[in-house]
């Protein structure tokens, strides 16, 4: 079996953005060499996410209000924020969103559903944060 990893970082210029990386994540696979396997896509900071879903503008701003609404970024309302951060909200968010993705590589293409694409999701942005690629397989 082979492995292979790949880091791929981002800096939003949003405190909340989803960015499109399944473009990325398939250059990855490309340089893996892996034909048939499992590809693992998870955001490498607590508050940021990695989720699939379809690339819908409508549905992104759908994804920002519902958090935004039910879950706002109001530094007052979370206990976390007692630390002298003011991201708690974020923490919470990428709850909701998840951590990562696992997606079956067939045939060396990731096996995906009809529109499904790979999204970070930054819920305390503006700064260098990352993303980890991992396949493995053969």
């Amino acid at each position: 079996m082979k492995s292979y990893r790949k880091e791929l970082w981002f800096n939003t210029k949003e405190r909340m953005e989803f960015i499109n990386i399944t473009d990325e994540v398939i250059k990855a696979l490309k340089e893996s060499g892996i034909k048939e396997g499992l590809c693992l896509v998870n955001a490498m900071h607590i508050t940021a996410s990695v989720f699939i879903n379809d690339d819908e503008s409508g549905l992104h701003h759908d994804y920002k209000k519902w958090l935004e609404d039910n879950i706002p970024h109001n530094p007052e309302l979370y206990r976390h924020n007692r630390t002298g951060e003011v991201n708690g909200d974020a923490h919470i968010k990428r709850q909701f969103m998840g951590r990562e993705v696992v997606v079956a590589v067939t045939e060396g293409r990731l096996d995906f559903g009809p529109w499904e694409q790979i999204f970070y999701g930054e819920f305390d942005g503006r700064r260098k944060k990352r993303v980890l690629v991992k396949i493995i397989g053969e």
